[in-house]
């Protein structure tokens, strides 16, 4: 049974650290596993793997699609290749060769995106994939994930070692706030309800569960009983979940650090309009460009704040009602 944080806390640990410090405890335990990065080994903290496994590890260099070609020959092998990029880099700039080389060829690559969306900061807009995980989910068979924190991500790595196939995972890499415990249990494909409640259901990923929990304590003072649930998996999403609280509240919200135009609200939609019609709103990029700030003013800028989210969902409800 996961416990669940209802006011979450910021971790104390990075992001990165976590996934490098991983990915060594992967490397001990599993000969097959390599890593390579597109010049961004210290912006993930990968130096200490490197030196523990120097044979295992390979800098591309600034060549993002070499990087995933080189990745594919690996896994033609029987390696496990891990890569590592900025998540435009590791989507836009990559796009054909992790179609072809990868996912058509029938082949074994993990692939990182970090810095996803406003995480991105300071960064700028460049390296503001706000399109990141509509790309990967574009591609046939690849599997689109996207970790809250640091007991989920630190999960999610050892199961996706020993998975056959092309799997793209987001993540920031500073502390997140903690949602989960260590040694919690998470299932690919299958959602996790945070909060359960009957008058709308909202529908949560990655930074931007924190406020949806925070928006449904705000909907709570006003009388309105907010379902939060964390979708995690975006490719393949969970249908029974979706379809099953859009059907118990008539009204259906998602949030998302991502373009609206072909990410979560557009896979949470593509269920409502099989099997579940109900209003949705939808939280996120409107179909905008990154820019440079800091996380609380982007927050604020991109309308995904927890009372943007209650106001959505407040706006949902009434379209229910009509």
């Amino acid at each position: 049974m996961n416990s669940f944080h209802q006011s979450p806390v910021k971790d104390t640990a990075l992001m990165r650290d976590v996934y490098a410090d991983t990915m060594i405890a992967m490397a001990r335990a599993d000969e097959a596993l390599v890593a390579l990065d597109a010049d961004l080994m210290n912006s993930v903290g990968m130096r200490p793997f490197a030196r523990e496994f120097p044979e295992r590890t390979f800098n591309c260099g600034v060549q993002e699609a070499n990087m995933i070609g080189v990745a594919a020959g690996l896994s033609a092998t029987g390696k496990k290749p891990f890569t590592h990029t900025f998540g435009p880099f590791a989507t836009r700039r990559c796009c054909d060769q992790v179609f072809i080389s990868a996912a058509y060829a029938g082949l074994n690559v993990k692939i990182i995106g970090s810095d996803p969306g406003i995480t991105a900061a300071f960064n700028g807009g460049t390296h503001m994939p706000f399109e990141d995980m509509g790309i990967m989910r574009g591609i046939p068979t690849a599997t689109v994930l996207e970790p809250v924190d640091n007991a989920m991500l630190k999960s999610l790595l050892w199961q996706i070692k020993d998975l056959y196939g092309v799997y793209y995972m987001r993540m920031m890499r500073k502390e997140p706030y903690q949602i989960y415990d260590e040694g919690d249990s998470f299932t690919i494909g299958k959602g996790i309800v945070l909060r359960d409640g009957g008058d709308v259901a909202i529908f949560a990923s990655g930074v931007l569960v924190r406020e949806a929990l925070e928006a449904a304590k705000l909907l709570h003072e006003q009388g309105v009983d907010a379902a939060v649930i964390n979708l995690f998996t975006w490719k393949p999403a969970d249908r029974e979940l979706i379809a099953a609280y859009a059907a118990r509240t008539g009204a259906v919200v998602t949030v998302e650090n991502h373009n609206v135009i072909n990410g979560l609200g557009s896979a949470v939609a593509e269920v409502l309009c099989d099997s579940a019609p109900a209003p949705l709103g939808r939280i996120g990029c409107q179909d905008q460009f990154g820019e440079v700030g800091p996380q609380d003013y982007l927050l604020a800028r991109y309308h995904m704040s927890a009372r943007d989210i209650a106001e959505k969902a407040m706006e949902t409800i009434a379209r229910k009602k009509a």
